[in-house]
């Protein structure tokens, strides 16, 4: 029995692991409590700047629709609403939606819109953050900005931890621990 528990309690913290320049900080907070977000990552290699064309799409309907997709299953390296999400490929699935070409990849949207403060981030800007490691120089994880209120920032992603799939989060310490950059396609 309690090698069975102590091989689940390894694979949970596996599960929590995976999907997952220059200075910026901001101060926000999640349950009431400030913490302060400071990019701890300096992009090594680079990537090649991606313009993303959003047409006359209102980001408020886009978050709208991501948030219509809560309760999809994590799937690694999926696209498909009937398999589940990773996290690009939630918000590859987002955009298609509306007939919007982005990267299918966390890592190419690196360069990809302009970047925002956190203070003045807003609904449908994309956040990214480095994948399982706090110390990676490479975006492995991202979101979507559904909230920014009073600094207290919420985003809508795929999340690998403990199976969750698509869901809310607000910046806790696993997040700020690993935020790499706030951008504006809209």
């Amino acid at each position: 029995m309690k090698t069975v528990f102590f091989s689940l309690s390894i694979l949970f913290f596996l599960f929590l692991q995976s999907c997952s320049s220059s200075k910026r900080t901001a101060k926000t907070g999640n349950a009431g409590n400030d913490m302060e977000i400071k990019s701890r990552v300096t992009i090594k290699n680079k990537v090649p700047v991606k313009k993303i064309e959003t047409k006359n799409v209102d980001a408020d309907e886009l978050v709208t629709f991501a948030e219509s997709l809560q309760g999809v299953p994590y799937q690694y390296g999926s696209a498909d609403v009937k398999k589940g999400f990773d996290c690009s490929g939630f918000i590859s699935y987002v955009f298609t939606h509306f007939k919007i070409a982005v990267p299918r990849s966390s890592v190419d949207f690196t360069n990809a819109g302009k970047e925002v403060s956190v203070k003045d981030c807003h609904r449908g800007d994309i956040i990214l953050f480095t994948g399982s490691s706090v110390n990676s120089a490479v975006v492995g994880h991202m979101g979507i900005i559904t909230e920014n209120k009073n600094n207290r920032i919420f985003f809508i992603h795929s999340a690998s931890g403990g199976g969750k799939g698509v869901m809310i989060s607000g910046m806790g310490e696993y997040f700020v621990t690993r935020f790499v950059k706030l951008i504006r396609i809209f």
